[in-house]
């Protein structure tokens, strides 16, 4: 099985972002982090992919996920003000 390589579980050591976007998008890295932290053999991620990909309720519980990240983010930066 091939190994992902190993990704640290905070990109630059920090949840400080310029812009909500940037936040955004580091809750969605995060969140990405924390899957390939659990299952590092990437053709078991392959090969579950089109099982979660036309799962509604998977969907909606990977954008619960980055919800939950983004508003730790959006703390950590006083919601950008």
């Amino acid at each position: 099985m091939t190994q992902l390589p190993p990704e640290p579980l905070v990109p630059n050591n920090t949840l400080i972002t310029k812009t909500p976007e940037e936040g955004r998008a580091l809750a969605i890295t995060l969140a990405r982090h924390s899957i390939h932290a659990m299952q590092k053999e990437v053709e078991v991620l392959v090969a579950g992919r089109p099982q979660y990909a036309r799962d509604p309720m998977g969907l909606i519980a990977a954008s619960h996920v980055v919800a939950v990240e983004f508003a730790t983010i959006a703390a950590a930066n006083n919601y950008w003000r």
